[in-house]
């Protein structure tokens, strides 16, 4: 029997990033100017239009000066991450 995890919890992945942002006070031209990305990737993310690549997530780390561990752990929120391995 296949057991497939949970999907992964992207509106709390984007609320997490907007809420970071306007923790900051920032724009979406602020943020573009800190990451280096374009604005309309920012919205287009923020607004669930698209995922964003791990390269942009790791940008968008970078520029709030959070972990990318802080940022992809909302994807588990609403269900039980799964256990580290303990080696």
């Amino acid at each position: 029997m296949t057991i497939f995890p949970p999907d992964p919890n992207l509106a709390a992945l984007r609320l997490e990033l907007g809420r970071l942002r306007g923790e900051r006070g920032w724009t979406y031209d602020e943020l573009a100017r800190r990451s280096g990305l374009a604005r309309r990737t920012l919205i287009e993310i923020e607004q669930g239009r698209t995922i964003g690549s791990l390269k942009t997530w790791h940008a968008l780390a970078h520029a709030l000066d959070v972990s990318v561990d802080h940022l992809f752990s909302t994807l588990c929120k609403g269900h039980t991450p799964p256990a580290g391995n303990e080696e």
